[in-house]
């Protein structure tokens, strides 16, 4: 039996836009919300990224059912119109604390008594936020990697206020939109997967902020020593700047500030990794790295 029918997607940006299409290309309508109508005219681009993703990597993939999927999708920037009757309600907004709390207490206004109130943060405790909602009992997170529909790992996790029927139905809802779920069993920033990967990618990161060397040759040695298919530089690609800035600046290191600030330098000069075709390397239109990118040379 179908739980989840309806599903409000808060930011269309890059992983807010993969949350929406997961789920409507797995039969859910789905509303996205965003303040900005700049963000949401960038939509018809994502899509046909996503389009050639899902083409690449599902087996079963269907034109027709991505189609659908695309007529399931409406966009909004009226908050009221985008939470209200709906059955799950998933925040992809900025790494950014007081955004989130503001953010969850205009939704908590406005959502119904049913609704499943979800995070996707990456490296916050929901704990920090869930109480701005009003409705603490039906908060969780569900954490989502980029190019969701081929790394299809959803991982949840509750706060000590959640309800564990809440966190059932986080579950249920990540199976029935194709992904695979982990339970995350005591609350803690960066869940499994960004627990191990965060560090990594911090210290690349500070290999290169700190001139030890350029990214595409720190990547190289991270490949030829482990036979890794990516190094740091290219997984940043992936997560894309806005949240690898984010996570940054969250962070008090030194090092990790001049970092955030460096990819802020590229956020405002138009890219921000291989959903825009340009990172730290550059990509042809089917996302295959052509070589690196002069911004990030000394």
């Amino acid at each position: 039996m179908t739980i989840f029918k309806t599903v409000t997607i808060l930011g269309g940006g890059v992983l807010g836009s993969q949350i929406a299409m997961q789920a409507a290309y797995h039969g859910k309508d789905v509303t996205i919300f965003d303040p900005f109508q700049e963000s949401l005219d960038k939509l018809p681009a994502r899509w046909d990224w996503m389009r050639r993703g899902y083409s690449e990597d599902l087996r079963d993939f269907s034109e027709p059912k991505f189609d659908e999927a695309l007529s399931r999708i409406s966009t909004t920037t009226e908050l009221a119109k985008a939470v209200s009757d709906v059955d799950i309600i998933i925040e992809a907004v900025p790494e950014n604390l007081d955004l989130k709390r503001e953010t969850w207490e205009k939704v908590g206004k406005l959502a119904d008594a049913r609704t499943v109130l979800a995070t996707n943060t990456s490296s916050l405790l929901p704990s920090l936020f869930a109480d701005s909602s009003g409705a603490p009992e039906r908060f969780v997170a569900i954490h989502y990697a980029n190019r969701i529909w081929s790394q299809n790992l959803a991982e949840v996790m509750g706060t000590p206020k959640t309800d564990p029927s809440t966190v059932d139905k986080a579950v249920t809802f990540a199976e029935e939109t194709g992904m695979v779920p982990a339970r995350v069993e005591k609350e803690t920033p960066g869940y499994f997967l960004n627990s191990l990967l965060i560090p990594w990618l911090r210290a690349g990161s500070a290999l290169y902020i700190n001139g030890v060397g350029e990214p595409e040759a720190i990547d190289n040695a991270w490949k030829a020593g482990t036979h890794f298919g990516r190094g740091p530089f290219e997984v940043y690609d992936v997560v894309g700047f806005n949240v690898a800035a984010n996570i940054s600046r969250n962070s008090e290191d030194e090092t990790e500030q001049r970092f955030a600030a460096k990819l802020q330098e590229a956020i405002d000069a138009g890219f921000s990794g291989i959903a825009d075709g340009k990172g730290f390397y550059l990509y042809d239109k089917d996302g295959n790295i052509t070589g690196p990118n002069d911004f990030f040379t000394k």
